[in-house]
């Protein structure tokens, strides 16, 4: 057995391993980033290495930094943990090189099953079915449109070297293939180190099915059985259980037995993952399940065999790397009971699962029977953007499905995480959805079939019913203590007080309030921030620049992408919020960005609103004694907004308009009827005749310096007031005029 053993990852996996190692009496090495120079993993560890700066590609996927602290630690082997190297044949073929051990299958066997291409050949020698598709690369554009035409829309373009759902592009029409066939490619690049792709029919609703192997020197393959992994979002596993609720005996038997022969055609040796799709609306003239590919590696979701079976796993990676044989048949696996795996990702569910940051304020994990749960973090670490979005595994198992899904109840409810936004809220809403209780979701159902908003909605209620206090400067303090009434505790909410004594023998200590982040309105909106009149757009998450889309000068159009940006192993498109013209560009291609960095500078254009009021002060809408008032700026006009309703108060003789600036700078009105105006600022109080034509020029006003005081009235003189109903009433001479000077002529009842 080995002496010391250096674990190539970070988080979760990397303690996990680590944990494998000490029941073995194996000292551990861990490498990190100047992110990670204080996390779980480093803190564990029996040794630790500094390799390079926060960005993975110059720490975790250098192969050079990684070796060079193998050899420097002396260590006897290299455990890759799940991610990041783990299935990268060129170095494990840099360690089979040396006198360190890989653990893990060897860098051939890797190749062949490891790169999806050529493993989709070796089942096919193995007699596995597979996904309709290629055997060989794609580099084309026109051979995706090829393969599209021959199996028909959607198609997959995936990453010869990827998994998990990193580095897949779902193709629905033609004039997606560029830009996916480019999106594929850079995200296999930038995790897996392979930009190399290939393309395969799209099946829509199957369900997720993997069968776990171990394979040692000496010619013996068992599976562990089957989970099913088809709660996903964007093709991310969410959720995972063993058994599978779908299979019928007859189906289990078959889809292990053609994982074991599968793997054996390829000479593979330790633990893998043999992945398969289950199309349950498939005839019965085609297969019952597919080959999708095979994880060459330790899986995230190891942890549900290991509860049913009660085998190591990780610790027989290790033996088996060392030469060990098993000491079980294939007979002897008792499968018991049944698990369920929930990610605890540091994601905002109600916000399109967008990537959250943040410090771990509260972090107070389950206990209890049946309740496992693997994690690196501790109360008051801080959880950035650099890597993936996963902070720690609940494993929830029981006799049945039944008991392990009210186990999950308990443990979720248990789980106390504040200070950012995690997939809790999540799960509990999973626990109550009648589908994922029936066990018949497949991988489609989050995408296509639960509803965004329905998600929003439940979320955020069962995020504020987790949390009685939530951080918001305008309302009342709000401090929870505990106090006695004969002999009976209770606990209760005291508001309107400043503080508590802090000796209080009644008081607890507050928890740190969650942080609420406010929903997007647009579920593809994924990462865009504006802030108004400061025309910028600014990132909303840590990550790194993957691609600009736009450059100085550009007239960009509401929704378009401005850049991409990684995050967490995501890719996130910053979007346009509105119409407007570039005027610089503060990013480049491979910058790193924090939240709250500006992006790109705009160039809005400047607009005007306004609000007919009527002589008993209250705003509306329908008025038919409206002056003819429209307003030349920039080429457009806007309606009413609704602050104008809340900032009319004086009584007036006359119909007429508050008017609110949206931008600081000046700019020219004219008037197509007589008006009277008069400045209603801090600073000056004029009124005068403006005659028809005229252009009238409004100064520069900080709004904010008298919020509730409009800024501008115009009232109509009596000699003309005309019935208008829209701007289609204007006469036929001015409409024209307008529209030849390029001018859109609108008015409030438009």
């Amino acid at each position: 057995m080995f002496n010391k053993v250096l674990i190539a990852n970070r988080g979760e996996i990397a303690v996990r391993v680590m944990r494998a190692c000490r029941d073995l009496g194996i000292r551990t090495v861990a490498i990190y980033s100047e992110a990670d120079r204080h996390a779980g993993h480093v803190r564990y560890a029996d040794e630790a290495y500094h390799i390079g700066p926060a960005r993975a590609a110059e720490s975790y996927l250098d192969q050079r930094a990684v070796m060079k602290a193998a050899k420097d630690a002396e260590v006897d082997a290299i455990h890759p943990g799940y991610g990041f190297l783990a299935e990268n044949a060129s170095f494990a073929r840099r360690v089979e090189q040396t006198d360190i051990t890989w653990v893990g299958p060897s860098s051939d066997a890797m190749e062949q099953l490891g790169e999806k291409t050529s493993a989709r050949a070796a089942m096919q020698s193995a007699d596995v079915p597979v996904v309709p598709g290629t055997t060989e690369p794609v580099k084309r554009a026109e051979r995706v449109a090829e393969i599209a035409d021959e199996y028909g829309y959607p198609v997959a373009i995936k990453a010869d070297g990827g998994g998990g759902g990193r580095g897949m592009k779902v193709v629905t029409d033609s004039s997606d293939i560029e830009p996916q066939l480019e999106a594929a490619k850079r995200e296999g690049e930038a995790y897996f180190d392979n930009e190399t792709v290939y393309v395969e029919k799209y099946l829509q609703s199957p369900r997720h099915i993997e069968v776990q192997i171990l394979a040692d020197r000496h010619g013996n393959i068992r599976h562990l059985g089957e989970r099913d992994c088809s709660l996903q979002r964007r093709h991310q596993k969410v959720i995972e259980e063993a058994p599978s609720p779908a299979l019928s005996e007859t189906v289990r038997e078959s889809i292990g037995a053609a994982a074991r022969r599968g793997v054996r055609t390829a000479g593979y040796v330790n633990a893998g993952t043999v992945e398969f799709l289950v199309d349950e609306q498939a005839s019965e003239e085609d297969p019952p399940f597919y080959f999708l590919e095979v994880n060459t590696r330790i899986q995230v979701e190891h942890t549900v065999t290991e509860e049913l079976t009660g085998i190591d796993i990780v610790k027989w990676q290790l033996r088996i790397a060392a030469g060990e044989q098993m000491t079980f048949s294939q007979d002897s696996i008792e499968f018991t009971g049944h698990a369920i795996e929930y990610r605890i990702n540091a994601e905002n569910a109600a916000d399109d699962f967008a990537p959250a940051t943040g410090s771990l304020e509260t972090y107070d994990p389950p206990g209890g029977l049946g309740v496992r749960v693997d994690d690196a973090v501790h109360e008051g670490d801080e959880v950035g953007g650099e890597y993936d979005s996963m902070i720690a595994k609940l494993i929830v198992s029981g006799p049945n499905r039944e008991t392990a899904l009210a186990r999950s109840e308990r443990a979720i409810s248990e789980y106390r995480i504040q200070g950012l936004e995690t997939l809790l809220p999540f799960h509990r809403l999973m626990l109550t959805d009648a589908q994922f209780r029936s066990g018949t979701h497949t991988t489609d159902y989050l995408d296509t079939v639960v509803d965004a908003e329905t998600i929003t909605q439940a979320v955020n209620q069962l995020s504020s019913d987790t949390d009685a206090a939530v951080s918001d400067p305008n309302t009342t303090n709000t401090h929870k203590m505990v106090v006695e009434v004969n002999n009976k505790r209770f606990d209760v909410a005291v508001s309107g007080i400043e503080s508590l004594s802090s000796d209080s023998d009644s008081s607890e200590p507050d928890r740190p309030p969650r942080r609420v982040s406010r929903p997007s309105s647009d579920p593809q909106y994924t990462a865009s921030a504006t802030s108004g009149d400061s025309q910028e757009i600014t990132a909303e998450m840590q990550g790194t620049i993957l691609s600009v889309s736009v450059g100085e000068g550009d007239s960009v159009e509401a929704g378009e992408t401005i850049c991409v940006i990684e995050a967490m192993k995501m890719e996130n498109d910053v979007l346009a919020d509105r119409d407007g013209t570039i005027e610089r560009v503060m990013i480049q291609e491979g910058n790193s960005v924090d939240i709250g960095d500006v992006l790109v500078k705009f160039s809005w254009p400047q607009t005007l609103s306004f609000l007919s009021h009527s002589s008993n002060g209250v705003g509306r809408r329908d008025t038919a004694s409206s002056s003819l008032l429209i307003a030349r700026l920039g080429g457009c006009l806007t309606g009413p907004r609704k602050h104008f309703y809340r900032g009319m108060r004086k009584r007036t003789a006359h119909d007429h308009f508050d008017l609110w600036t949206s931008t600081r700078s000046s700019f020219q009105l004219e008037w197509l009827a007589p008006c009277e105006v008069s400045s209603h600022g801090q600073r000056e109080n004029a009124t005068r005749n403006v005659r028809c034509p005229t252009e009238l020029t409004l100064p520069r006003h900080e709004r904010w310096a008298a919020p509730k005081v409009h800024l501008w009235r115009l009232e109509p003189l009596s000699s003309c007031r005309a019935r208008l109903g829209s701007s289609k009433s204007l006469p036929q001479r001015v409409r024209q005029r307008e529209q030849d000077r390029g001018i859109h002529l609108s008015c409030p009842h438009d």
